[in-house]
């Protein structure tokens, strides 16, 4: 839970610099919300979530129905979320020890397994 407070404040404060450059209309409130509760920190939640995965929205969202859980991937990508917050949850230094980037590193799968040594 940690995790995701730290990374909710960081994304904040991007969306916040978003929303002054862009000048775009918002967005209908978020509909579904089951982990992220607060309306404000689910978007930079996501772009930070598109940014760990190198996805974009479709890859775990119907389009056009956001709320929608028709899409294994959003199911997998809460599940993931409990991981994560659970396993930041056993330090005791209230610190995000580990995040979506961790393991995936920009890819869709998760990394398991160090770069190959590179031809001498």
């Amino acid at each position: 839970m940690r995790f995701l407070l730290v990374t909710l404040v960081c994304a904040l404060s991007l969306l916040a610099q978003d929303a002054a450059k862009s000048g775009k209309k918002e967005m209908a409130p978020p509909k579904n919300l089951q982990i992220i509760t607060d309306p404000a920190t689910v978007m930079p939640t996501m772009r930070a979530f598109r940014t760990a995965l190198g996805v974009e929205c479709n890859f775990c969202h119907v389009q056009g129905n956001f709320a929608s859980d028709d899409k294994p991937e959003k199911v997998t990508a809460r599940m993931m979320m409990h991981m994560t917050a659970d396993i930041n949850s056993k330090f005791t230094d209230s610190k995000a020890h580990v995040a979506c980037f961790t393991c995936h590193r920009g890819d869709k799968e998760p990394v398991m397994a160090p770069p190959a040594a590179p031809a001498q």
